[in-house]
C-alpha cells in the first residue's frame, strides 16, 4: 500500500460530503481527445467486449479496467462506511459492506480471459522453443560453414542470409539469450578470421560496423545529460542490444571501440546507481520521520483526558498528524506498510477511547437527568403544602440535593430546570402571598429605587469628574441600602439601574466589575437576610452558572471561527482584531460571574 491509498480513520463527526464522480472512472478515448465517465456496470460490459480479443492486444486494458473497478468499489464503500459512521457514531465498528452483486460476473469474465491468457503463454512458450531449435540449427550452420576454409569464399552470401536469419528471430527463452549470442559471436568470429574473401568486401563490412558503432558510443555519451535517469537507463540496454546484433570491426579497433562504448556505459550505470542510492536516503528520512509521528501519537496519555474539550483538543492534534503523515514520502518498501498499521492503530485506538468516554459522560449525563426529574417530583409533590415552616426547610434541603447532581445533557438542562424552579417558585408565592405588608414594602423600596435611577439620570454630563463619582457612590449606596422589590419587577428595574451605572462608568472611567460586584455582593447579603433567603440564593446561582455557561459557548465559538480567518488580508485582520476584543470582553464578564457565584456560596 502507497501513501496516496492510506485510509485514516477519521474522527466520530468527520464523515463528509462524497462527491459522485468517485462512483465511475475517467476513461480515456483512444485519440486522447475526450474523457468517458465509466461506472462498474459500463466496466464489465467494455471488459465483454474485450474477452474474445488478441489476449496480447488487450491484457493491459483489461487489467487497468479491472483495477478501475476495484477502486470504485473500494469508494463506494468508503462513502458507505462514512455515512454509516455517521449514522452509528456510537459503534462504527459494526459496519458491514453491501454485497457487490456484479463482482461474480466480472469474476466470470476475467476467468474466462485468464484461461485465454494461460493458453496465449503456453502458445508463445511453444514458440519461442521453435524459434530456439532453429537458432540452434543455424548456429550449426555457420559453425560448419566457418570449418570448411576451402570452400570459404562461397559461403560468404549464405552466411550472411543465415546471420540475418538469426537476428531476426527475436522470441526465445530468456535464459538461453546469452549462452547463444556467445556461441554466435564465437563462429562468426571463426568466419571472418578464415575468410580468404576479397579483402575489400571484408573492409567494407568492417567499416559499416565500424560507423554503426561509433555511433552507438556517441548516443550513449549523450545518455550522461538526459535528465531523466531512468529512461537513459532503458535506453542504455536498447544501446546494447543494438551493439550485440552488429558485426565485429577491425582487429585494431575492437578494443579501444568497445572500451569507449563500456566508458559511456559506465557514467550512465553509475547516475542510475546514485539515483537509487538518493531515493534510499529520502526513504531513510521519509521512515524516521514517520517514526516520530508514530511515537508523538502513541505518547499522548489518554487517562488525563477527562473532558469534551480537552479530547477535541486532541483531536485536532491527531488529525494535524494525519496531515502531516500525508505529506510525508515514502519509506522503505520492508517497513512502509509497517509503520503505517503502527500510526493507523494509535489513531483507531484514540478515537475507540474518544467514543468510548462520550458513551460514559452521556450515560452519566442520563443518571443525572433521572436524579432531577425524581427531585421534581418531589417538589412538586410539596408544592401546594401550606405548612410554610416544614415546607420551606424541605424544600431548601432539596435544593441543596439539586446542587449536588451533575449537569444533563444541553437539550434537557433547561426544561428539567425551569420544572423544578417553578414548583419551588409557586410554593414561595404563595407563601409570600400570606404577608400583604411585605408585599407593600416591596412597592415602595420599588418606587425609592425608580427615584434613585431618575437621580443617576439626572447628573449632569458636565459635573465635576469627582463630584459626579462622588454622587454616583452616593446614589449606589442609597440603592444597597433598600430592600426587596417585587419578584415580578426585580430583574427589570435591576436591569435599569444597571444600565444608568454603566453609563457613567464608561465615562468616568470607573471600575465597572469592581462597582457590579460590590453592588452585588450588597444584595445577597440582603438576601441572606430574607425569609426565603434559601431559595433565592440558590434561584440566583442557578440563574448565574447557566449565564456562564452560554458566555463559555460563545466564547469557544469565537476561539474556533479564528482558525479560518485569513489574517493576510485587511479585511481578515480587522476581523481578527474585532473578535480578539469580544472575546477579551467575554472573559471579563466571566470572571465577574465567577465573582459573584463565589459570593454566593458564601453566604450559602
Amino acid at each position: 500500500m502507497n501513501d496516496s491509498q492510506e485510509t485514516l480513520l477519521s474522527p466520530v463527526n468527520g464523515g463528509e460530503e462524497q462527491n459522485n464522480e468517485k462512483n465511475s472512472v475517467s476513461q480515456a478515448e483512444p485519440n486522447g481527445k475526450s474523457e468517458v465517465k465509466l461506472t462498474r456496470q459500463d466496466i464489465i460490459e467494455k471488459i465483454r467486449s474485450l474477452v474474445d480479443m488478441p489476449v496480447e492486444g488487450v491484457k493491459d486494458e483489461i487489467d487497468l479496467l479491472k483495477q478501475s473497478y476495484y477502486k470504485i468499489r473500494k469508494a463506494e464503500m468508503e462513502v458507505a462506511r462514512k455515512l454509516y459512521e455517521t449514522d452509528h457514531p456510537e459503534a462504527p465498528e459494526t459496519f458491514v459492506a453491501e454485497p457487490d452483486q456484479t463482482e461474480e460476473e466480472l469474476k466470470e469474465l476475467l476467468n474466462i480471459f485468464k484461461e485465454k491468457k494461460t493458453a496465449f503463454a503456453e502458445e508463445q512458450e511453444k514458440i519461442k522453443n521453435v524459434n530456439l531449435a532453429r537458432k540452434k540449427e543455424i548456429l550449426e550452420e555457420i559453425k560448419s560453414m566457418s570449418e570448411d576454409s576451402d570452400n570459404i569464399n562461397k559461403h560468404y552470401a549464405d552466411f550472411q542470409q543465415l546471420q540475418q536469419a538469426f537476428k531476426e528471430i527475436t522470441n526465445i527463452p530468456a535464459g538461453e539469450i546469452n549462452e547463444l549470442w556467445k556461441t554466435y559471436q564465437l563462429y562468426v568470429e571463426r568466419f571472418y578470421d578464415l575468410l580468404k574473401i576479397n579483402k575489400e568486401l571484408r573492409d567494407y563490412d568492417f567499416k559499416k560496423n565500424l560507423d554503426q558503432k561509433v555511433a552507438l558510443c556517441e548516443a550513449a555519451e549523450a545518455l550522461a545529460d538526459k535528465e531523466d535517469v531512468i529512461e537513459a537507463f532503458k535506453a542504455l540496454q536498447a544501446l546494447h542490444d543494438e551493439w550485440k546484433g552488429i558485426g565485429p570491426v577491425a582487429k585494431e579497433l575492437r578494443e579501444e571501440l568497445w572500451n569507449r562504448f563500456k566508458a559511456a556505459s559506465t557514467v550512465v550505470n553509475k547516475r542510475h546507481q546514485q539515483h537509487f542510492e538518493h531515493l534510499k536516503e529520502n526513504e531513510q528520512k521519509n521512515e524516521q520521520a514517520k517514526i516520530e509521528l508514530c511515537a508523538e501519537i502513541e505518547a499522548i496519555d489518554l487517562s488525563e483526558l477527562k473532558s469534551f474539550s480537552a479530547w477535541d483538543e486532541k483531536t485536532k492534534q491527531i488529525i494535524a498528524l494525519q496531515e502531516q503523515w500525508k505529506s510525508i514520502g515514502f519509506a522503505s518498501r520492508k517497513t512502509n506498510n509497517l509503520l503505517f498499521e503502527r500510526f493507523r492503530k494509535s489513531c483507531d485506538e484514540f478515537f475507540k477511547r474518544k467514543a468510548e468516554y462520550f458513551k460514559e459522560v452521556k450515560d452519566e449525563m442520563a443518571r443525572n437527568l433521572e436524579k432531577k426529574k425524581a427531585l421534581c417530583e418531589k417538589a412538586e409533590a410539596l408544592k401546594d403544602s401550606t405548612d410554610w415552616k416544614a415546607t420551606t426547610d424541605a424544600l431548601i434541603a432539596i435544593q441543596k440535593e439539586w446542587k449536588t447532581i451533575g449537569p444533563v445533557a444541553k437539550k434537557y438542562s433547561d426544561a428539567v430546570w425551569k420544572r423544578f424552579i417553578g414548583a419551588c417558585d409557586y410554593f414561595f408565592e404563595q407563601k409570600g402571598k400570606q404577608t400583604s405588608s411585605v408585599k407593600q414594602t416591596e412597592l415602595e423600596n420599588l418606587a425609592l429605587k425608580k427615584d434613585v435611577i431618575a437621580k443617576l439620570d439626572a447628573i449632569d454630563e458636565n459635573m465635576e469628574s469627582s463630584e459626579a463619582v462622588s454622587k454616583v457612590r452616593e446614589l449606589m449606596s442609597e440603592w444597597n441600602k433598600i430592600g426587596h422589590v417585587p419578584f415580578k419587577e426585580k430583574d427589570k428595574i435591576y436591569k435599569e439601574y444597571q444600565i444608568s451605572l454603566d453609563k457613567h462608568f464608561e465615562r468616568l472611567n470607573m471600575q465597572e466589575n469592581k462597582k457590579r460586584l460590590s453592588s452585588f455582593t450588597f444584595t445577597v447579603q440582603q438576601m441572606a437576610t430574607s425569609d426565603q433567603a434559601q431559595n433565592k440564593l440558590y434561584r440566583e446561582r442557578e440563574k448565574l452558572m447557566r449565564t456562564y455557561d452560554h458566555l463559555k459557548n460563545e466564547l469557544q465559538t469565537y476561539e474556533n471561527n479564528m482558525g479560518f480567518l485569513n489574517i493576510s488580508s485587511k479585511s481578515g485582520s480587522g476581523m481578527l482584531k474585532e473578535m480578539e476584543r469580544k472575546m477579551q470582553k467575554l472573559k471579563e464578564e466571566m470572571q465577574l460571574l465567577v465573582k459573584k457565584i463565589e459570593t454566593i456560596d458564601e453566604n450559602l
